[in-house]
């Protein structure tokens, strides 16, 4: 099985995640949404601590006739604090430390919108300093025999097949995107430069055009021949670094605003019918739209398997969850009756 592993007739997928349940989910669902499940590889990569977990359910439930490979960020020699020193930095950093293990959200409180409680509380999110959420740079050096990869995000679903996105001509490019800046509504497709970045601040507002278009992380196509070309790491490891030097002034924290600046130029814009993003912010989102997309993206506080998450959106991932498990079926995330309906 190992040379399939670095074979690149076939369809390599990464994921990058400490959630056993959610990442059975988009193993499940692209298993059964692809032409070509017998040419599709999944490399998950998680922590040290899950690692036992995530290799024990997919050896217990291998999505056949798809192969899945399981590693811990322990596994890779490379990846420690000595050769990549800004994470170090973002983690001991005294402005992360009282961002981040403060016990409240500042200018939070239950008059607020539920749509911007859960940005303030997902901005507060301890992930976004986790190695695992940064990993997604390091995708050449990660795959250093490989040419192409999907990289998706633990809280999506695959609908529809996503074989024709490896038929797509990426013209130089690096990363395959929906762009974000192209909608009207507020909170998902209307996001600009302005939406993450301090223009008061010199050091944005000199380098930066607050009304160029934003994208989506999630569900990209990257071309790591092409990428191996750039210095797109060093210019995410540089303005991660100027953010810690302005006391994380400069945006709001997170991977999205350090990525934005460092494929800028490199991005091919895709077709917004292959990711639809914001169900786990709007609870008005459009069912017949959800039913079309590709990919659907449950981004934001409202996550499917969370008592929180819209209900009338939930069947949409509950139907990929694998309830033969007892401890699965355990944890309640569809009612019985709910479960015996979807059973039918």
């Amino acid at each position: 099985m190992l040379p399939l592993l670095s074979d690149n007739s076939f369809q390599h997928f990464v994921l990058s995640t400490d959630n056993v349940l959610a990442a059975s989910v988009v193993v499940n669902s692209a298993v059964r949404s692809s032409s070509r499940p017998e040419k599709t590889v999944f490399h998950l990569i998680t922590d040290k601590k899950t690692y036992p977990a995530m290799h024990s359910w997919f050896a217990l439930y291998p999505p056949s006739p798809a192969i899945v490979e399981v590693k811990g960020v322990h596994m890779f020699d490379w990846l420690t604090r000595e050769n990549i020193p800004v994470l170090e930095a973002i983690e001991t950093h005294h402005a992360v430390r009282n961002h981040y293990l403060g016990n409240h959200v500042k200018g939070t409180n239950v008059s607020d919108d539920p749509r911007i409680f859960a940005s303030k509380l997902q901005a507060k999110s301890p992930k976004y300093i986790s190695l695992l959420n940064h990993l997604r740079i390091y995708l050449p050096e990660l795959f250093p025999n490989l040419n192409k990869v999907i990289f998706l995000d633990d809280d999506i679903v695959i609908q529809h097949d996503l074989s024709p996105l490896w038929n797509i001509n990426m013209a130089g490019k690096v990363n395959g995107a929906v762009e974000t800046c192209r909608g009207e509504d507020k909170w998902v497709m209307s996001k600009h430069f302005r939406t993450y970045f301090n223009f008061s601040h010199p050091v944005i507002s000199e380098n930066f055009n607050p009304d160029e278009c934003a994208w989506a992380y999630g569900m990209n196509i990257f071309d790591l021949t092409a990428w191996r070309k750039t210095k797109i790491r060093d210019i995410y490891h540089y303005w991660l670094k100027e953010n810690l030097k302005s006391n994380l002034t400069l945006w709001k924290f997170g991977t999205l605003p350090p990525a934005l600046v460092a494929f800028r130029g490199h991005i091919l814009p895709i077709n917004p019918s292959w990711h639809m993003l914001g169900l786990g912010y709007q609870e008005k989102t459009d069912l017949d739209q959800v039913k079309k997309t590709a990919v659907i993206h449950y981004n934001g506080q409202c996550k499917p398997w969370l008592e929180i998450g819209f209900k009338h959106l939930q069947p949409f991932w509950t139907k990929h969850v694998n309830y033969s498990n007892d401890f699965i079926r355990n944890c309640h995330i569809l009612d019985p009756e709910e479960y015996e309906q979807d059973r039918a």
